[in-house]
């Protein structure tokens, strides 16, 4: 399927999926919504996709946040539609079988920010700016950020970032957690896709069962969490994934994983 503004390559078991929106600095209207739905579930599907990165086109933005344009228009009823839409993009994001990376590459504000935090985990360019500016619009964050934010960082400087619609360096964004890495621009996405060339090379099914124990364990007790992570641990003894995974640590060679 062909997209007007997204851009997906692939090599070596990793999707590259790149917003292209550079006119709007790649900010989220309904139609890349709709596309980036469409998108992600067909990688989520592809048994030849090990590992998809998510990075903006062009230099100045990841994605500078969702459409402005379009959301003024909005009434109440179409704003809530808006943000539950926006809402089941970044939850199926994170509930994917594969992992995924946010390479910021530049501007990652409001709906952008929160795509990037909806990804397992975020590498961002030395010169990105990241934050929630929609108090300054009479809104609120809301395609998840208001709660994935606060789990990561604490109520506190979630509120800070929130309540004062500032935009943060990515120095501090990794200082406080919001972000893995940091690396110069020119290196950030080859630094995202070596990374997620490490992961794929790894047991599919391993890589997908521990980031569905630690996604869902979070929303559990300590101890129903171990339960849990027992019984995936269990499950993947019945694979053909841990027969050659062991068989090749024993026999000295490299695995070759089928994801099954």
């Amino acid at each position: 399927m062909e997209f007007k503004y997204l851009q997906i390559e692939n090599s070596e078991g990793v999707s590259t999926l790149t917003i292209n929106r550079r006119e709007a600095l790649n900010s989220l209207n309904s139609a890349v919504l709709a596309e980036l739905e469409c998108a992600l579930y067909g990688l989520d599907l592809d048994a030849a996709v090990k590992v998809v990165v998510i990075t903006g086109a062009g230099e100045k933005a990841f994605v500078a946040g969702a459409d402005i344009k379009e959301m003024s228009e909005m009434s109440a009823f179409e704003g809530h539609a808006f943000a539950r839409v926006g809402q089941r993009v970044m939850l199926f994001i994170e509930k994917m079988k594969k992992p995924v990376i946010a390479a910021v590459n530049g501007f990652a504000l409001g709906g952008g920010l929160e795509l990037a935090l909806a990804c397992d985990f975020i590498y961002a360019s030395e010169k990105a700016k990241l934050g929630f500016p929609e108090v300054g619009l009479g809104i609120m964050p809301g395609f998840g950020g208001t709660q994935k934010l606060a789990r990561l960082i604490g109520p506190n400087r979630a509120n800070e970032l929130v309540f004062s619609g500032r935009m943060i360096t990515a120095e501090k964004a990794h200082a406080w957690g919001i972000v893995n890495d940091l690396f110069p621009p020119e290196e950030l996405l080859a630094k995202a896709v070596e990374t997620a060339r490490e992961i794929a090379s790894k047991g599919t099914l391993g890589v997908a069962y521990a980031k569905d124990a630690i996604a869902n364990g979070l929303n559990m007790t300590r101890e129903d969490g171990f339960r849990y992570e027992a019984s995936l641990f269990g499950v993947l003894f019945a694979t053909e994934d841990q027969r050659e995974g062991m068989g090749a640590f024993l026999e000295k060679r490299k695995a070759d994983f089928k994801g099954k």
